[in-house]
């Protein structure tokens, strides 16, 4: 099972999916435009991907150099399951008749549901 991850800890994770290894310091630095957390804060949310399983530290020198253990695309992948389990009962077609009642789809997203219907059909 992947482990839970919240929002704040998903902007680490993103830093680390796009990067790694980085340090604390590397990591509060990335954030410090879009976010006004303290170095601690940032050290809190390591330490908890690294209790969950999420990344690892590798030490070096005097400070520790965090990697990701969990894919990015299997965390996408089971946060798209997990939202379409809570709130569409794990029905694909109401979460598509939610969306496009609040936006239009463009050409390219028809196309690219008609070609993912087309694979469905041929496996």
């Amino acid at each position: 099972m992947k482990p839970s991850i919240s929002e704040a800890e998903a902007q680490v994770m993103e830093l680390l999916w796009q990067r790694a290894p980085q340090s604390a310091d590397d990591i509060a630095a990335a954030l410090a435009g879009q976010q006004d957390w303290q170095l601690a804060t940032i050290k809190t949310l390591l330490n908890r991907l690294l209790n969950k399983g999420a990344i690892a530290a590798d030490k070096d020198g005097r400070r520790y150099l965090y990697r990701p253990l969990l894919a990015r695309e299997d965390w996408v992948g089971s946060q798209s399951i997990s939202l379409l389990d809570r709130l569409f009962g794990g029905q694909l077609a109401p979460l598509v008749a939610q969306f496009s009642s609040q936006r239009k789809l463009s050409a390219a997203d028809r196309a690219a549901l008609r070609k993912l219907l087309d694979q469905q059909d041929h496996e």
